[in-house]
């Protein structure tokens, strides 16, 4: 198999490279055969191993990255549209996690003016926010997993609220059936608190993520996106 050096550590001789596959596999020096320079930007062959990549051969330097662009559709100061919106492998960086989510928002926003298909097409913005939340955990060095926790707490506060009303409703159905402003009020406020808790940690969760900073050098979900 093919592929492309990311980053190499000459103290530790130990490094990372990004198959054709997708897949990023770690290396050895020792894996070098022949032994030789090794930097960043080198197209190898090797044979991958349970993730590891052995029996590596350098091939040739990699095409020097293209000057920062603003046409249409060619990546900006490392900012690739198909890669942060579609891809849960890799990390994405701060700067780049809030302009995909202020496209998001912007998508969202007018999605719901369209009639019939806005639920339809606001169906499909779930998959891009999923992807730049899972990859901006992976730039913090944490397993993508946690984007769950919002989601969790989500479905644990509708269930709550279903179970407030229903049971606030079954002992006080005949002041409801009349009518009485203060049991509906009683009846029916909960679900505010509620709402509010889950509101709360979605809040706290994408402050958390949008906040704290990339965990320097590579880690398991790639190289730093800051080249730190």
């Amino acid at each position: 198999m093919r592929g492309q050096i990311l980053s190499f550590d000459d103290a530790s001789g130990a490094g990372l490279i990004s198959g054709d596959d997708g897949i990023r596999y770690t290396f050895g020096r020792e894996a070098i055969s022949p032994p030789a320079a090794i930097t960043a930007g080198l197209r190898v062959d090797f044979v991958p191993v349970a993730g590891e990549a052995t029996n590596v051969m350098l091939l040739a330097a990699a095409p020097a990255p293209a000057a920062p662009s603003a046409t249409p559709g060619v990546p900006v100061d490392g900012f690739d549209f198909q890669t942060v919106f579609l891809s849960f492998m890799g990390r994405t960086r701060r700067s780049h996690f809030w302009i995909a989510w202020a496209c998001l928002l912007v998508a969202g926003f007018v999605v719901n003016l369209v009639p019939f298909l806005g639920p339809l097409l606001g169906l499909a913005l779930i998959w891009p926010n999923t992807a730049i939340q899972v990859t901006r955990l992976h730039d913090m060095g944490r397993t993508g997993w946690l984007v769950l926790i919002p989601v969790v707490t989500t479905i644990v506060g509708i269930i709550a609220m279903i179970m407030t009303v229903g049971v606030s409703v079954f002992l006080n159905w005949q002041a409801i059936e009349n009518e009485d402003p203060e049991v509906i009020v009683a009846t029916f406020l909960p679900m505010l608190g509620i709402g509010a808790i889950m509101g709360l940690v979605g809040l706290i969760f994408l402050l958390w993520i949008g906040i704290s900073d990339s965990q320097r050098g590579d880690n398991r979900f790639g190289p730093n996106p800051k080249g730190e």
